[in-house]
């Protein structure tokens, strides 16, 4: 069983920047972010398997990076030119196999999940 624990989140005006963190208890080969806006579904902003495949979708492209300290079994979300569409709980996600492809971003894909944090932006 692996902890997720994510940290970070807050309340941003439109453009400003949030970095996200999330530690993980143990080993993990791929983990990624989702968000979920208020009365929506759970959807994937970006993923990383290994250090070596990384995907985003397509409304954070440019804007999102996402990294990870394997050493610390640690990942991060920077988030720059935040928008009020960003708005939403974050959740890290976790997985001990390789996830790549189309269902990278799929919460379906990931076993382990941490609690969330709040990332509110206003225009």
């Amino acid at each position: 069983q692996v902890r997720l624990v994510e940290s970070g989140g807050g309340s941003v005006q439109a453009g400003g920047s949030l970095r996200l963190s999330c530690s993980a208890s143990g080993y993990t080969h791929s983990m990624a972010w989702f968000r979920q806006a208020p009365g929506k579904g759970n959807v994937g902003v970006a993923c990383i398997a290994g250090n070596d495949y990384i995907r985003y979708s397509d409304s954070v492209k440019g804007r999102f990076t996402i990294t990870r300290e394997s050493d610390k079994n640690t990942l991060y979300l920077q988030m720059n030119g935040l928008g009020p569409e960003d708005t939403g709980t974050y959740y890290c996600a976790a997985d001990t196999s390789r996830v790549t492809g189309d269902m990278a971003l799929y919460p379906s894909r990931y076993i382990y999940w941490g609690q969330g944090t709040q990332v509110t932006v206003s225009s």
